[in-house]
């Protein structure tokens, strides 16, 4: 998001929120939705990934309360402001889209933080269900306006861990770190390399356009949540995994083992699976990070169609939508594609040539249509700058 375009959603995000309250809010904040290059599953089994953030945003504009209410509302939502309060806010009792800065807010005062309510409104452009963060991104905007209005002096990195706290126990979303990290940290131009057992980060390069290429984000429309079962099955098996293995994470299994792990897994064929992914997964990020600063940006295609194949068949993440844009995609000249997030549906990422990007997208959207599916959203991912205040 270009900081003209960011003082305009400010202007307008702060306008909706004078008529709402009745005053000026104390300021606005911007949080980006996050592409996920490669690392899929990793995160919550201490591993690596790279995510990078998109212009997509959440935006809050936020005043301090001294009583003890937090009065909460969306523009996406479009009803009157929800009113709680504080003192009484407990994880899980909350299944609608505040239970996302309502945990924030818990987690901030379980944390030790002296919050005495807020007036918040919210506007977000960061699609809902397509794998591409929109929980983590409200999550973060509201954390960095209360962490900037409040002085507390939390860097990105902490403001994740609360916020990654908040769906872990008040949302009861088994997530991992990178969402929360990607919004709170990326830089515009790159993607992070981030180790999610310290929390080290890398800003890596990113700027295919100078080379020549773009990368296509395929919103499939197919709609998926973290918190349904399926996720939180996976994360138990590896957890599993680690336990016969003898490690405290997946992370810990080296590459070059790998084999000699499986074997000691034959009979668990699910577990296996699960493990094989995740080792290889990593080894994959590190693989894209060494071509990305040797300047062979075009040979992480073929890693991320590994990535695809093994989130497919071994992980069993993907569904037959995912499955099309990638298959169809290659078949158009696509230098790479997978899918991205989660899982269960959600967003493909396509890597292309920029002379084929008109072709390849042609070629998806007459490949739903034939297949009877919902036409899919299609546009460009460039690497935007992290969570600040726009206002």
């Amino acid at each position: 998001m270009s900081e003209a375009v960011a003082g305009d959603v400010a202007g307008t995000v702060g306008e909706r929120f004078r008529e709402l309250y009745g005053a000026d809010p104390e300021g606005v904040w911007a949080a980006p939705g996050r592409v996920n290059l490669i690392g899929e599953h990793t995160d919550y089994n201490d591993g690596f990934v790279m995510p990078f953030a998109l212009p997509h945003t959440a935006v809050a504009a936020v005043s301090r309360r001294d009583d003890g209410i937090l009065r909460l509302h969306s523009t996406d939502i479009g009803a009157d402001p929800v009113e709680l309060r504080v003192a009484d806010l407990t994880p899980e009792s909350d299944r609608s889209w505040t239970a996302y800065p309502s945990g924030v807010v818990w987690a901030l005062r379980e944390a030790g933080h002296e919050l005495t309510g807020a007036d918040i409104h919210l506007a977000s452009t960061v699609p809902s269900g397509a794998g591409l963060s929109s929980s983590a991104a409200l999550e973060v905007v509201v954390a960095l306006a209360l962490n900037d209005l409040h002085a507390l002096g939390l860097r990105g990195w902490q403001l994740a861990r609360l916020c990654q706290r908040a769906e872990n126990v008040y949302v009861g979303a088994p997530v991992g770190i990178m969402d929360q990290t990607a919004s709170a940290c990326c830089e515009a131009g790159h993607a992070l390399f981030l180790d999610t057992r310290d929390l080290s980060q890398r800003q890596i390069p990113f700027d295919l356009a100078a080379e020549g290429m773009r990368l296509l984000v395929v919103d499939t429309q197919v709609k998926h949540s973290h918190s349904e079962g399926e996720y939180g099955k996976r994360r138990a098996g590896c957890e599993k995994g680690a336990a016969l293995l003898g490690v405290d994470a997946l992370r810990d299994v080296p590459y070059a083992d790998l084999d000699a792990a499986l074997e000691r897994l034959a009979d668990d064929e699910e577990v296996l699976r699960l493990v094989r992914h995740v080792v290889t997964e990593d080894e994959r990020v590190e693989r894209v990070v060494s071509l990305l600063e040797s300047g062979d940006t075009r040979a992480i295609g073929p890693v991320l169609v590994e990535g695809h194949t093994s989130l497919r068949d071994d992980f069993r993440v993907s569904c037959p939508e995912l499955d099309l844009v990638v298959d169809t995609a290659l078949a158009s000249g696509a230098l790479g594609a997978r899918m991205t997030g989660g899982g269960f549906g959600g967003s493909a990422i396509v890597l292309a040539e920029e002379s084929d990007v008109d072709a390849i997208t042609k070629a998806v959207e007459e490949s739903f249509a034939a297949a009877g599916h919902t036409a899919p959203r299609v546009f460009e991912a460039v690497p935007a700058a992290g969570a600040r205040r726009v206002g």
